[in-house]
């Protein structure tokens, strides 16, 4: 059978969700150089870092360009034997532990007062997840307690000594990380975290009853959500998933992984779903997609700092995750993308600057430009048939139909900017060697204005081109053309338009 045309339809009338612009968030890991030596180098030799906060001024004027809502801290894996009442008060009396996620040592120079300055110089909310590796729910009570308390209790006057008289309000705390991976400090099977976790999450909103809790998601996709999510949709509002995806060198296999976080998605909707019936509530809970990016642990190993090089291939795979947000705005309303400085992050510094990986400029249009309400679009599009990571993707995809199909080379998500009354395209040809000419086709009740489009393009000849310190390859190019009712393609690319309706 040949293989159909691309083309593109869109009608503004059938909307998904509002897109929630906390899927635009990031996360801050003492791991490698994100936190020391990326936002946070006091002793920068070239003066680079604010001589009161010791915060990066470059790091922190690039990540603005991102609007980030939301920072996740302080893992990740590295939460699970991390001790918060370290990270406090005079920094000379601060003890330097043994690190045991990385393997590593922890000076605690950087901790919560310091990340709540950060969060206020960057405008965000922070995020906080609990240690339930090592840690207690005495020390979950206390953690809580000093960011939020404004009683006259002790730690609550510990953070007013420290020089904090108000609460620090923060909203969203996690129960635990991975606690199902045996690479976790505190490893769990489903069933005991589920138990503990909802014990936990009931004395944790009586001490402050409007904190918003996320439960220990897998995959989405894993027995472990099914269980979790059973015991803990009475208590909790959000379901957190961590997917990485990989290219083994192979393109394809590259932007085609962001399908298994799609499918990953659907699932966990119907498992909250499954649960919501099971228990008899009335409640929303949504996915805290916490961790995802594109990670290959052999290429960039997290003992080593996962500093991953990214090219334009993995920009492709960016942009691809970010449309799955986008398309899943009906149930997917935070993700953090691991990490925001040095590891496997859009920014990579040294002592003396900084530069944009290729990854930082989907993430950069998406977060300013694709906003509003996500629109359902129908894209015709011929699809990849071969490998893919994981590898019952490409099973699934054998009986899929059309519509159904995960893979298609012509990847779009599309917004409706009420503001504006504007349609934005986000289009990533993820075939490797072919242009496309697509028609796009807009349903019956729209009046689409000649004149011209704008678009920015992310492309560059070579799949393989990177940024680094010689300059930057792979940038955002900006254009106008004339409105002509389809749009033309490069191989490999991704593009932002706004057709006018």
């Amino acid at each position: 059978m040949a293989s159909p045309s691309p083309i593109i339809h869109i009608d503004p009338a059938r909307s998904i969700s509002r897109v929630d612009p906390r899927i635009y968030s990031g996360f801050t890991e003492h791991m490698g150089r994100c936190i020391y030596g990326g936002i946070f180098e006091p002793e920068n030799p070239n003066s680079l870092a604010d001589s009161n906060t010791g915060f990066r001024k470059d790091v922190l004027s690039v990540l603005k360009e991102l609007n980030i809502p939301i920072f996740r801290y302080p893992g990740g894996n590295f939460v699970s034997s991390y001790r918060w009442q370290d990270g406090i008060g005079p920094k000379h009396l601060r003890p330097r532990r043994p690190e045991l996620a990385w393997l590593t040592e922890e000076s605690n120079q950087f901790g919560t007062d310091e990340f709540m300055q950060f969060c206020k110089e960057m405008n965000a909310e922070p995020y906080i997840c609990l240690n339930m590796g090592t840690g207690t729910l005495e020390d979950a009570l206390a953690w809580l307690e000093y960011c939020n308390s404004s009683a006259n209790t002790y730690y609550a006057n510990l953070r007013r000594e420290n020089g904090h008289s108000e609460p620090y309000k923060v909203k969203y705390w996690s129960l635990g990380n991975e606690v199902w991976g045996p690479w976790q400090v505190g490893q769990m099977e489903s069933q005991d975290y589920a138990k503990k976790a909802f014990q936990w999450a009931k004395a944790l909103k009586l001490l402050d009853p409007s904190i918003q809790l996320i439960s220990c998601g897998e995959t989405g996709y894993a027995d472990w959500d099914r269980v979790t999510l059973k015991k803990l949709v009475p208590v909790v509002d959000y379901h957190s998933i961590h997917i990485y995806t990989v290219s083994e060198g192979n393109h394809a296999v590259n932007v085609m992984g962001p399908a298994a976080a799609e499918k990953a998605l659907e699932i966990s909707k119907s498992l909250i779903d499954l649960a919501k019936i099971e228990s008899g509530l009335d409640k929303q809970v949504t996915i805290c997609f916490d961790e995802w990016n594109v990670w290959d642990p052999v290429r960039a190993p997290g003992e080593k700092g996962a500093e991953e090089h990214y090219d334009l291939s993995d920009a492709l795979a960016v942009a691809s995750w970010l449309n799955v947000f986008v398309r899943k705005a009906d149930i997917v309303k935070i993700a953090c993308i691991a990490q925001s400085v040095n590891v496997i992050s859009p920014i990579i510094t040294s002592p003396k600057g900084l530069f944009k990986q290729t990854t930082f400029y989907p993430l950069k249009l998406f977060a300013t430009l694709m906003q509003g309400t996500s629109l359902n679009v129908h894209v015709g599009s011929p699809s990849h048939t071969g490998k893919t990571v994981p590898d019952w993707v490409e099973k699934l995809e054998k009986n899929a139909g059309g519509d159904e199909k995960l893979t298609k080379y012509i990847d779009v998500s599309a917004v409706l900017d009420d503001s504006k009354d504007e349609v934005r395209l986000a289009i990533v040809n993820r075939h490797a060697t072919e242009g496309y000419t697509i028609p796009i086709r807009f349903g019956p009740a729209c009046n689409v204005s000649g004149g011209t489009v704008q678009v920015y393009e992310v492309w560059s000849a070579d799949l393989k081109d990177n940024n680094g310190w010689d300059g930057e390859r792979v940038q955002i190019v900006e254009k106008q053309l004339p409105w002509s009712g389809e749009y033309s393609v490069k191989q490999h690319s991704f593009q932002r338009q706004s057709p006018i309706i």
